[in-house]
């Protein structure tokens, strides 16, 4: 995907579009494989935990040339990805973001 398309979809609201693009999907699988399928935010508090989800170091709508950047991506589970995000709802942190990226595969 180019970064003008990208643009585009930034200001349409449409990132979906993004997350299904095959570019995405094999950074995606790139990011995992390099992070050996394990969340990095639990890793750093010296935990365990199993990521499903690639985070976005410095997100897709303010930083659109990082969207596709290895460097800025780090492999993280679902209960990091929802606390990074501020994910919480009746203070419960699974909501219908859980397996964001796992839904448009």
């Amino acid at each position: 995907m180019d970064l003008k398309k990208l643009y585009v979809l930034i200001q349409q609201d449409k990132l979906v579009k993004f997350y299904q693009s095959r570019s995405w999907r094999s950074l995606r699988l790139e990011a995992l494989e390099r992070d050996n399928n394990e969340c990095q935010t639990c890793k750093r508090y010296g935990k365990v935990g199993e990521a499903q989800n690639v985070h976005h170091i410095k997100n897709v709508k303010e930083f659109p040339m990082l969207a596709l950047s290895l460097s800025n991506l780090e492999s993280i589970c679902i209960k990091c990805h929802n606390n990074e995000h501020d994910r919480v709802f009746r203070g419960q942190t699974k909501n219908k973001w859980e397996d964001d990226e796992l839904e448009i595969l």
